[in-house]
């Protein structure tokens, strides 16, 4: 079984639902912007939690927590475990992000081609697009064999460390390529972690050269990744498709030499399926 991995703190990234004054668009709905940090603040390593540690990773008041909490218990959205009463996540909070994986142009595009890819590679074929500093997955195919870590569709992981990330960066300008690595963390996920700009760059520079990026074990132990990133016809960079060889199956190298062709020609077959 694969070890469960934890994605990065949404905290960050929630809105300060109780500072209306960050928000000065009239426009703009506090209660819906409470109700999603609310939906925002469970993750892999939350997945039950008091009313307390929900206002908490909410960045909101008590008060305000529990009328949103029970505003989203009455919905369906979330629901408490019997034995314990925390509160958890309910699968109707699937429908809120399916239909944007459902009708988006790129997971539909990619879907014969990732099952492709996994079936030549023997290895999880997933397909990611960036949002912020990070990139989710979109669409994957799993392998049929073991793999050390589980990174499920909806995950997002960090651009500067990843080969799916560095892919797409690759394709922006080096203005865009300084701005988001200035802007990320850059923290030691594992002691193989490249974290200095320069030698992130090179890596960079280095997919644009051959056409792919990799990572060994920056983001997880024993995990691997081979991208290339997604062209349209008009030059414009839409995401990226990667294979996770692990470190129990394929070197470096040897995943370099024989899984960076399968991953470039994905790549462009997925880019030629695009509409428009």
């Amino acid at each position: 079984m694969p070890k469960p991995t934890q994605p990065p703190s949404v905290t960050d990234n929630v809105p300060l639902a109780d500072a209306p004054e960050a928000r000065p668009d009239p426009l703009f709905n506090l209660s819906l912007a409470k109700g999603l940090a609310v939906l925002r603040s469970f993750d892999a390593g939350h997945r039950a939690m008091t009313l307390s540690e929900v206002a908490a990773r909410s960045d909101m008041t008590k008060a305000s927590a529990q009328r949103t909490v029970h505003t989203l218990e009455v919905l369906g959205y979330l629901g408490r475990q019997p034995r314990t009463g925390r509160f958890c996540l309910q699968p109707k909070a699937l429908e809120i992000g399916y239909g944007y994986v459902a009708s988006h142009p790129l997971a539909l595009a990619a879907t014969p081609y990732l099952a492709q890819l996994s079936n030549e590679s023997g290895e999880t074929a997933s397909l990611t697009e960036p949002v912020e500093l990070d990139m989710v997955y979109i669409a994957q195919r799993m392998t049929t064999q073991f793999i050390p870590v589980l990174t499920p569709v909806g995950m997002r992981i960090p651009m500067y460390c990843t080969s799916s990330g560095r892919a797409w960066l690759a394709g922006q300008s080096d203005a865009q390529v300084a701005a988001v690595l200035a802007a990320s963390a850059r923290e030691p996920r594992t002691p193989h972690t490249l974290t200095d700009v320069a030698a992130i760059t090179d890596r960079i520079d280095e997919c644009r050269r051959v056409g792919y990026a990799w990572n060994a074990e920056e983001l997880f132990l024993g995990d691997m990744g081979i991208a290339a990133p997604i062209v349209d016809r008009r030059g414009v960079t839409h995401g990226a498709v990667h294979v996770s060889p692990p470190t129990c199956r394929w070197t470096p190298d040897e995943a370099r030499q024989r899984l960076a062709p399968l991953v470039i020609e994905c790549a462009r077959a997925i880019a030629s399926a695009l509409p428009g």
